[in-house]
């Protein structure tokens, strides 16, 4: 997830994910749809909605494969197509699959966690206390509508109070409020000891400026429907003509998302990162609007601020393979922009935008019309989900976004087993010395390059299942009666304690995730590679499983993430975290044509409006990249790991097979169109279903393997292939 759009988190600017965090993870399953007579014909009940104990002898459920399907015609469907015929997605949710099933499993293990925290004898002020006091906050539904909108009158009051610019900056800042200048602290990418204040765009109440600017049809009801939300969120707050204010905030947010860029520019580290002087910071809005924004924020003592949005040169366009005429349709005026809107649009708009998205960002905690109406919009219409998730579902959510590693310690504590780190980090060292074998055989890199890389894979860090110390988030409480109160005592906490470390060491202890999310990561400022506990289960990583299947899964996953150490953005930067052009002019022209050929395959994949909607290669490229390096430095390992002996034939499947099957079950998803649809326009990681067909046909290994020929529809010719690293 190397695109700084994923700002969340602090450590999201500079972290590559093998599998979205949030809501909106991972796009469509594409395979052709089955006959109706193919799904009657399946004899094998419909998988169950929670993770399965049953692996087969040696780590696949072949019972959820269609072997009708040549593997060389369609891979997914050929190890996944009877899951994919058998299952419904539940109603809660917009997608389904290996990771979802380990998630609903997290969410089980945290649902008890909570459930032992209320019926604790806590003292007051502890751990368990607080967090049972704000979930059982967020959980008294009846409370919430009791209250009516009363808890956010007086913060609606202060923005209606709003006179000036100045006044709005003050706001911005504020905890709970929205800004159209977002800002977080993280490493600076090319000084990775220390922490620095980084600026984008922000302010936009759909996901990504395409929303606002795309003509077709969807998009056009898309905004017709966000127009009547926002007329009844500003009619919630007393507006005696909501249509119209809600009319002003739309066209104030269509200006935000032209002056913004586009996905495939910001995820460009060379474009992203604008180091500007305190004073040239200040000086991009009106006088005075900046300036009383970071003061109020806490952000005073930063010396300079490191910008992501800056328009730029024709000689950057052309170092980030950018089209000068195209430009335009991919980068707005960008901060600079945005900046000059605060003063430049009326402040009653402002009001509106201000007073819209405070309730709108906490529907979830406002009265159950309020939370309805959120859900319908940004849930059914938007993703294509039928049901709102339970309520204790998103109270784990909410308190996890809240003080996360206060339950995050307890989960690893309960659910994660020490033999697996022993493990891991031995999988870990052969990859790397698979990965230390490969750069010895890449024919396109000269000898000045590799010995860089060389140095860059010795100095990775892994990181496996938990950290070692816990944030114990001091000085933040929460009321069992006062849910907004402490979401927004949750934000003032988390600003001051990111705001304190401008200017100071980096802390290389912290984690990005929490041990229960089911993910993984690499973080290029510090050159580490994360494996969350909650991965570290079937299908990724099973103990009882044959080596060639977790070496296809967990393995290639662990490829994955040293390969965004590798990837089209990690690559600039070195060992240490920063970002530095440690490349001769050659090995940088040829890795470029690796990459292009790769871009053509993927953007060639269009999966709806016959062929017009396609994924994009340049969007997807690191992810592309990760998946391509993982499974190749996987096998590798894999390999080394026979000590040349030959793998055993397992009910008729060599090790070769197993491999590339252990790979296709870990990607198996199911995804409701309007979420693969939204996906498609925002995900940097391919859909599933061409994370699997479309990285396995670039394999020689995987053609011997299932005897692919020809004129099978997977096939490649050798010269079409692509392998980088």
């Amino acid at each position: 997830m190397r695109t700084s759009k994923g700002r969340a988190l602090a450590f999201a600017a500079s972290a590559a994910a093998i599998f979205f965090a949030t809501t909106t993870s991972i796009s469509a399953q594409t395979a052709d749809a089955p006959a109706a007579s193919d799904k009657a014909s399946a004899a094998t009940a419909a998988p169950a909605l929670t993770p399965s104990t049953d692996w087969g002898s040696f780590g696949i459920q072949t019972q959820w494969m269609d072997t009708s399907t040549k593997p060389g015609d369609d891979f997914d469907r050929y190890v996944n197509g009877k899951w994919n015929d058998s299952v419904e997605l539940p109603a809660d949710r917009t997608r389904w699959g290996s990771f979802l099933e380990l998630n609903e499993l997290s969410q089980q293990r945290m649902h008890a966690i909570m459930d032992d925290m209320l019926t604790s004898d806590a003292p007051a002020g502890s751990d368990a206390a607080r967090v049972a006091a704000a979930y059982r906050a967020f959980m008294d539904v009846d409370a919430i509508n009791a209250a009516g909108l009363a808890p956010i009158k007086p913060y609606i009051a202060q923005i209606f109070a709003a006179k000036t610019p100045q006044d709005l900056a003050v706001l911005f800042a504020k905890p709970g409020f929205a800004s159209p200048i977002g800002v977080y602290v993280g490493a600076d990418a090319k000084q990775s000891d220390i922490y620095a204040l980084q600026s984008y765009v922000a302010g936009l109440g759909l996901p990504d400026r395409n929303y606002y600017l795309k003509t077709d049809e969807r998009s056009q009801k898309i905004r017709a429907a966000y127009l009547d939300y926002l007329t009844f969120l500003l009619g919630k707050v007393g507006y005696q003509d909501p249509g119209a204010a809600a009319k002003a905030v739309l066209a104030l947010e269509t200006r935000i998302a032209q002056a913004d860029w586009d996905r495939v520019a910001a995820r460009n580290d060379d474009l992203t990162y604008n180091k500007l002087s305190r004073s040239e910071f200040d000086a991009l809005g009106a006088p005075g609007v900046i300036d009383t924004f970071l003061k109020t924020l806490g952000a005073d003592k930063a010396q300079y601020v490191i910008a992501s949005e800056i328009p730029a040169t024709a000689d950057e366009l052309k170092a980030a393979h950018i089209d000068a005429a195209q430009a335009g349709a991919l980068m707005g005026g960008g901060l600079p922009e945005v900046a000059r809107l605060i003063s430049d649009v009326p402040v009653s708009t402002w009001q509106a935008w201000l007073a819209a998205r405070f309730v709108s960002g906490h529907a979830a905690i406002l009265p159950s019309d309020i939370d309805e109406a959120s859900f319908a919009f940004y849930g059914t219409l938007l993703s294509g989900q039928p049901e709102q998730r339970p309520r204790w579902k998103r109270g784990v959510s909410a308190l996890e976004g809240m003080a996360g590693e206060l339950v995050g310690k307890i989960y690893a504590e309960r659910y994660y087993p020490p033999e697996q780190k022993a493990k891991m980090a031995a999988l870990v060292a052969n990859l790397r010395k698979a990965m230390a074998a490969n750069l010895q055989d890449l024919d396109w890199m000269g000898p000045q390059t590799r010995k860089e890389a060389e140095a860059k894979l010795d100095a990775f860090t892994p990181k496996i299942g938990a950290p070692d110390t816990f944030k114990t988030y001091q000085g933040l409480e929460f009321a069992a009666n006062d849910p907004l109160g402490n979401s927004l005592a949750a934000n003032a906490w988390a600003n001051g304690f990111e705001m304190n470390r401008i200017g100071q060491p980096v802390d290389r202890g912290e984690w990005g995730m929490l041990p229960e999310t089911v993910n993984a990561y690499y973080n290029s400022t510090m050159n580490e590679i994360v494996f969350p506990a909650a991965i570290l289960q079937p299908p990724f990583f099973n103990l009882t499983a044959d080596p060639a299947v977790n070496y296809g899964a967990i393995g290639a996953v662990i490829g994955h993430e040293m390969g965004h150490g590798f990837d089209d953005q990690g690559a600039k930067s070195d060992g240490t975290g920063n970002m530095r052009d440690w490349w001769t002019p050659a090995d940088k022209a040829n890795f470029q044509k690796l990459q292009d050929k790769l871009e053509a395959q993927y953007n060639s994949f269009c999966p709806f409006d016959e062929g017009k909607t396609c994924v994009n290669g340049k969007l997807t490229m690191g992810e592309n990249i990760g998946d391509l390096g993982g499974l190749s430095v996987a096998y590798r390992a894999y390999k080394m790991s026979l000590n040349g002996k030959e793998a055993p034939v397992i009910d008729g499947f060599t090790g070769d097979q197993r491999f590339f099957m252990g790979w296709a079950q870990v990607w198996r998803s199911k995804t409701r169109e309007a979420q693969a649809r939204q996906q498609l326009m925002t995900d940097p990681h391919s859909p599933p279903h061409y994370r699997i067909d479309g990285i396995v046909r670039n394999f020689d290994e995987w053609y011997k393997a299932f005897d692919v020929k020809p004129g099978d529809a997977l096939y490649l010719p050798p010269d079409k292939r692509v392998r980088i690293w």
